[in-house]
Order: C-alpha cells, then sequence, then structure tokens
C-alpha cells in the first residue's frame, strides 16, 4: 500500500495532469481502501482474473496475481489507459504516454499497435534456476542497445528483438471490448496458458506477438538493469523517467538498501509524501 501511495505522490509531484486511479480487487483489505479515501485516490473495483485451468507458479505466487493486470483493456469508460505498477517510482513527467499513436479499438486488436510497453529484461542476473534456459543476456533486447546507448533513451529495440516480451508493470492502452474479449479467449484455452511462464506478459507476448509498440527503458526501467554487468552501458540516471522495483526486497521492506541507490530515490519521495499528509492532516494510518 505505501507502494501505491508514494507512487500516487510522485506522480502529482512531476506535474502529471492526470490522475491515478487505483484498481483493486476484493483481496485489499478495507484499510486500504480507507487509506485511499484519506487521500482523495480515486479507485476502482475490479475482477480477480485467473485462466479457466490452473498454472502453478508456486516458485513465483506473484504471478497469479498478474493476471487481473489485463483487466485495462477492458476499461472502456476511458479512452487511454497507462497501467502502472504499485512498486514504481515516477522521477519525471511522462504524460506524453497520453498522447502516443496506438492503433484505435476500431480495428477490434487486427492493426500492428495494439498496445505499448517496454521489452522485458530476460538476462536472468540473479541465476534463478526457474527462469527459462533462453533467458540469457545474448537474447535480451536491452543487450541489443549496448552500442547505442543515447538511441536507448528515446527507442525500444523492435519487439521482435531477442526473446520478443514485454514487461507488464507500465502499459499503455486504448481499451476495447473487442480487444479484452480475445483476451479472455485466450484465457479460456487450456493449452495456451499451459506455456505462459510469466502470466499476463507472456499471453500479451504471445497473442499479439511483434505488433505492440516498443517503448525505450526510461518508461519502466527496471532497476536490475542499472547493476553492473546488466545492462549498465544504456542506463543514464538523468533520463528514467519511471523506475521499476522489481523482485524482492521492495523499498518499503526495509529502510536500508545497501548499494542499491535507487532504493534510497523511494524512501526519499515517501519522506516527502508523508511530510505532505501531516501538512494536510491525514491521520496516521500506517501506511
Amino acid at each position: 500500500m505505501s507502494g501505491l501511495l508514494t507512487l500516487d505522490y510522485s506522480l502529482r509531484q512531476h506535474g502529471s495532469k492526470y490522475p491515478l486511479v487505483a484498481l483493486y480487487t476484493d483481496t485489499l483489505e478495507p484499510e486500504g481502501l480507507a487509506g485511499l479515501d484519506a487521500r482523495g485516490i480515486p479507485k476502482r473495483r475490479v475482477n480477480y482474473l485467473l485462466p479457466s485451468v490452473h498454472k502453478d507458479y508456486s516458485n513465483e505466487v506473484r504471478f497469479y496475481d498478474c493476471w487481473s493486470k489485463l483487466t485495462p483493456f477492458s476499461l472502456v469508460e476511458f479512452e487511454r489507459v497507462v497501467q502502472l505498477d504499485s512498486d514504481m517510482l515516477v522521477l519525471r513527467n511522462m504524460d506524453e504516454l497520453m498522447e502516443l499513436e496506438l492503433d484505435p479499438p476500431s480495428l477490434e486488436g487486427r492493426g500492428e499497435r495494439v498496445f505499448a510497453a517496454s521489452h522485458a529484461c530476460v538476462c536472468n542476473p540473479l541465476g534463478l534456476p526457474h527462469y527459462p534456459k533462453d533467458w540469457i543476456p545474448t537474447n535480451c533486447a536491452f543487450t541489443s542497445q549496448h552500442d547505442t546507448p543515447e538511441l536507448a533513451q528515446v527507442e525500444g529495440a523492435p519487439p521482435s528483438t531477442g526473446a520478443g516480451i514485454i514487461n507488464g508493470g507500465l502499459q499503455v492502452v486504448n481499451p476495447s471490448t473487442a480487444v479484452y474479449n480475445l483476451i479472455l479467449a485466450r484465457l479460456s484455452n487450456p493449452s495456451g496458458v499451459s506455456d505462459y511462464e510469466f502470466a499476463d506478459q507472456s499471453l500479451l507476448s504471445d497473442l499479439f506477438k511483434d505488433r505492440w509498440v516498443s517503448l525505450p527503458y526510461v518508461y519502466n526501467a527496471l532497476k536490475t538493469l542499472r547493476w553492473p554487468g546488466v545492462h549498465k552501458d544504456i542506463w543514464m540516471d538523468g533520463n528514467v523517467k519511471n523506475i521499476h522495483y522489481i523482485l524482492n526486497p521492495k523499498p518499503w521492506d526495509k529502510r536500508e538498501g545497501g548499494p542499491d541507490e535507487p532504493h534510497d530515490w523511494w524512501w526519499s519521495a515517501n519522506d516527502l509524501r508523508l511530510a505532505e499528509e501531516n501538512a494536510r492532516g491525514i491521520a496516521t494510518d500506517g501506511f
């Protein structure tokens, strides 16, 4: 919950003219709902999505929750949705994503620009044994940009590069009933879902293979990209617009981040948020 609240603060801090709408399922505790209300953050309940057949994610239980991140495609009351994971922190204004050219809903998912996202990093820097064997640096889209770091700040590698899989932390979507129905149909297909090791991002990368807009890393700057030996060749602190605190521990789990400097960026923003809330008279609720 602290991650979501600090994400909202960082959007406002950097002058976004678009509000954060918190999407939640029935798993959110009443205290969390009260925390959103106390801060005036708009919220919307969504259904908890799961495939029609069980997919074992015992190695990565977080993926059970990730199917629900497909919901923004269904939110047709909005013309444009930029989905953000709650373990992100905005560092620079990125309102331009609301104007990015995408296929109109009338194309019903048949176009070449169905949605926008950044590539997943498939380097597997932690050497997790349950990750696919082809998740290696030579198969990573970001590796292909090491020789052109300046270009990597403004352009993503083509969607087909390397493994060709998105990271679902940030997605730019023109909601469409037709597109959402395509997604639901795939969710109900046992043979398809059984191969989706990374839940929502595997589904989208497969269903709309090479038909998505590749955003540069700066919009979904996975914290591991900055690590030595991963993609430090393209990472530039001053250009990052939105950092994504993937993997554990999350910044709010402990104050001391060790050598991971971006951990401290989150705490600096969180401290400013708490000071603002105290000034506004918001009762202390532990968030």
